[in-house]
């Protein structure tokens, strides 16, 4: 019988936290990952897994692979932890693409469906915007407003605007590439301690994904959602929802607002939460997560070794 721990939190990961080779440790010991892979694989008729472990970087990084195969390892890291521990998280949320992933994970989407939607959502993203004409950047240093109003200056009659609000210190811009370029350097000439480019195929969460948006709204319709079994916060409101319909709207317009990841990880933090598990391949948003919760615990799951870490500290 599993029980809910009203203090502890599991976050889900999304683009960016991809690597060739991940969780292969972790499939070595526990066959619920690669079982995770084989289902998603089926359900779009190309083998996730041999990407990971055989292909490169650049096949990873394209939207259309990277998004099933992150809801994937998100997925297969949750189904590993619930074969080998009953405490569950009171708490979910999951960057970007990661809240498909926490919204399979709380019970409120079947994870066939969440495949098909990520592919879908990828598809639309890539057609709203082909490859080589948007970017996105991340600017290190600043604070949001000195960003917010750096994108507003050089934007022109282009689009790039703040659409990440990450931890303190860092804010991920996105839109067409010239301008997101312009925007850089005037990070840094502002005192930027970095201003770098993203290896991502399309300029996510900017008003240049709005007809992807439309699209996936579209596709929503058909999708059966249910109340998640755990407060599961959404990236655009930083709010929790149970009705079917506002869950849609919070996905579509995830697409062309920002995430606000910090808000999100205060929000729990301000609710009870004092440990926030990363359940996903590496550590990208544990990193994060300490830069906005300081007095909290945070772990993450991506190997064997962590997994026994998380379990002994959540079992004592």
């Amino acid at each position: 019988m599993s029980e809910q721990q009203k203090n502890l939190a599991f976050v889900f990961p999304g683009q960016g936290s991809q690597s060739v080779g991940m969780l292969t440790q972790l499939a070595a010991s526990y066959p619920e990952v690669q079982q995770t892979f084989d289902k998603a694989s089926f359900v779009l008729g190309r083998d996730l897994w041999n990407l990971v472990t055989n292909g490169s970087e650049d096949d990873l990084n394209q939207t259309q692979n990277t998004q099933p195969i992150m809801l994937a390892a998100g997925v297969a890291v949750w189904e590993v932890w619930c074969k080998h521990s009953t405490i569950r998280p009171a708490w979910m949320a999951g960057h970007s693409l990661g809240e498909y992933a926490a919204l399979v994970c709380s019970g409120a989407l079947f994870f066939e469906d969440a495949v098909k939607l990520v592919e879908a959502r990828a598809r639309f993203m890539q057609e709203a915007v082909p490859a080589g004409i948007g970017a996105m950047a991340a600017i290190l240093g600043l604070d949001d407003k000195q960003v917010i109003e750096i994108c507003a200056n050089v934007a022109g009659t282009e689009v790039v605007s703040a659409v990440n609000f990450n931890s303190p210190g860092q804010v991920v811009i996105a839109g067409h590439k010239a301008a997101v370029e312009r925007a850089a350097s005037a990070a840094k000439e502002a005192g930027a301690k970095r201003a770098v480019l993203l290896p991502v195929s399309v300029p996510s969460h900017c008003a240049l994904m709005q007809s992807a948006a439309d699209s996936l709204d579209e596709a929503l319709q058909d999708i059966v959602l249910a109340t998640p079994k755990m407060q599961l916060v959404h990236n655009v409101d930083v709010e929790s929802h149970v009705a079917p319909e506002v869950i849609r709207n919070a996905l579509k317009e995830q697409l062309y607002k920002p995430v606000r990841w910090v808000e999100s990880i205060e929000c729990m933090h301000n609710k009870g939460v004092t440990i926030f598990v990363e359940c996903g391949p590496g550590k990208v948003l544990t990193g994060l997560d300490k830069r906005i919760a300081k007095e909290a615990e945070h772990l993450a799951i991506y190997n064997p070794e962590t997994l026994n870490k998380v379990l002994e500290q959540l079992n004592d």
